[in-house]
Order: C-alpha cells, then structure tokens, then sequence
C-alpha cells in the first residue's frame, strides 16, 4: 500500500514538472521568435526611398506606383540604354534589349535579344522572351502604353526617370539590390560620389559666372536650364544659367538671341544631338549667323565650347565625377588644370 502511495506521488510530481517544463519551453519559443522579428525588422534597409530585405526590394517608381520586386531576377529586358549600361555594371544581365547606339554600345549585351528601338518597342518579341521584370523610361510614350500589357501578362515592370546624379544613385541602389550586390553599390555610388563632392568642394564660389546651355540638333537649337542634366552640373559648380530667368517650366526652353545678347554669359557650352555635322550646320543657320553673335563676351573669348556626347548627351552614370571634372577644368582651369 505504502509503495503505491510512494507510485502515485512520484507520477504526479513528474506530472507538475512536465508542465512547467512545457510552459517554460513555450516561453523560450516566443521569445526566440520575437528575437527574430527583431532581427528581420533590423535586416531591412531604406535608402533613397527603396526598402530592401531579405528577399524583396520595394519603392514607387516614375508612375507613382509601388513596387515590390524578388531579388535576383533571371530574365531581365532593358527598354533604355543608360539604365542598361548601370544593370550591367551592377552585377545584372538580360535577355532582351533595344538598338544601342554605335558611339556607346553596352559592353556585355552584344548577345541579349533587340526587340525594336528605345520609341517603338515591340510588345511581341518583349513578351516571347518570358522575362520576369522589365525595365523602362518614362520619357518615352510607347513604352509606358505597353508597360500595362506587360503587367497583364504577369511580367513585373519598373518605369525610371534617370535625369541627374541623384537619379542615377537612386538607379544604382535599386539595381544593386536587385542583383544583391552591396560591394558595387560602394563602388558605383560611394565612390562616384566622393569624386563629386571633391569637385564642388574645390569649385570657387566667388567668380559668379554666367552660362547659356545650347542644345543643337538637326531640327533646331533650343537652350537648356539648371533642371537639366549639365545644367545641375554647372549649378552646382557654382555659375548662374541666364535660361533659367525665361518664364518657360519646359526643360528645352525657345531659344532667345535677343535674350542671350541682353545677359552676354561668360561660357557657353553646346549639347548636340544626332549627326554632328547637320547640328553644326543647324547651329551656324540658326545662331552663329546672326551679326551679334562674335560681340558675345564668351565667343570673343573662346569659350564658346561643343560638349562631347559620351558624358553630355548620354548620361555619364558611372563618369559622372569626370563629367564634372572637365566642366570644372573649363570654368576654373586656375584651381583645376
């Protein structure tokens, strides 16, 4: 009898054990899944108004549309060259692309599928390549009205606005979270970065130049101001763009003789687009014949400049910082040459 007893109490302490013990495990149990909520919350990174964890990347992009994206896409198609040519040197590549231009081609997608040019791309031969993400302008009409068609069909679109520096680091923070590649984000943001910055650092602050940006193609000559890409340039380098005082909000503005005779800049740099030579003669035609033009205290003193297309009609990206350097070494060869 008394062994039973002794039977019966020892099964029913093992009994109130066994139920703390559990309770203690759960405890731990949700503790440890707390301690990693908390460490899945900290793993998440906001830059430029991306958000990147794990696994996703998410941000609005140029239609106000938010986006969320896996990482590492495997069949990528690229609708603009400037955004191809920063997918590249992030680390990415893709299936399909647009006609490149013969004087910038992309190095590395000599080999990926054309599907039309950058204004009429081909929905058709987008969609046969099976991409999961394709990556657009929004300067161009065409590829936004196909942008929803895609969508339609499953395939995750990104529509970019790549204008100035800042738009190209924000590219380059998107795409090298897509790619999961932070040692090229360091290397194409950081770096390009500090470049800049030393740049306009060393830049005088006090010689108060006036400049006029031209933008000469074949059907006209238009003038360019501080919200274009070398007019942010030549702003932060510390000059006054004289277009920028023409009440026009268009980023090609009319271009004005009376107007540039009246303001008489210091510098004037020349941004041409197409065949080169028709520009020049579209330039000659349009400004150079008028009778006031050789008064003009920049042309009188030589610095009436043609700006090279690979780092002012195409977007630097990467050059950026020797972009900067050559607008620097024009306007202040003292400090910089």
């Amino acid at each position: 009898m008394k062994k039973s007893k002794i039977l019966i109490l020892i099964l029913a302490i093992a009994m109130v054990l066994s139920v703390f013990t559990g309770c203690a495990d759960k405890k731990v149990n949700n503790a440890n899944e707390e301690v990693k909520k908390e460490e899945n919350k900290a793993e998440v990174v906001e830059e430029y108004g991306i958000s990147i964890d794990e696994n996703t990347v998410t941000f609005t992009d140029a239609r106000d549309k938010e986006i969320t994206i896996d990482k590492k896409p495997e069949r990528v198609v690229c609708l603009f060259n400037s955004y191809l040519d920063i997918w590249y040197k992030c680390g990415g590549e893709v299936v399909g692309r647009v006609d490149s231009a013969k004087e910038k081609p992309v190095e590395g997608s000599e080999n990926a599928e054309v599907v039309g040019g950058p204004g009429e791309p081909s929905l058709e031969k987008i969609i046969s390549l099976k991409p999961d993400l394709v990556i657009l302008t929004a300067n161009f009409k065409k590829q936004l009205e196909i942008a929803e068609m895609l969508e339609q069909n499953n395939i995750k679109v990104i529509a970019l606005d790549n204008e100035n520096k800042e738009d190209y680091f924000r590219t380059v923070r998107l795409f090298t979270a897509l790619t999961d590649r932070e040692d090229l984000y360091e290397k194409y943001e950081g770096e390009v970065r500090a470049a800049i910055d030393d740049i306009i650092e060393k830049a005088p602050k006090d010689k108060n130049y006036k400049v006029l940006i031209l933008f000469g193609s074949a059907k006209g000559v238009t003038v360019r101001g501080s919200d274009s890409m070398v007019g942010d340039m030549l702003k932060d380098l510390n000059t006054t763009n004289i277009s920028d005082i023409i009440n026009d909000s268009s980023d090609s503005k009319t271009f004005s003789m009376e107007k540039i005779i009246e303001e008489d800049p210091d510098f004037i740099f020349v941004q041409t687009m197409g065949d080169v030579d028709k520009v020049n003669e579209r330039v000659k035609k349009d400004v150079e014949s008028n009778p006031a033009w050789s008064s003009l205290k920049a042309v009188k003193n030589d610095r009436y400049i043609f700006l090279p297309k690979d780092l002012y009609m195409y977007k630097p990206n990467d050059r950026y910082g020797e972009a900067y350097e050559r607008l620097a070494k024009i306007l202040y060869p003292e400090v910089f040459n």
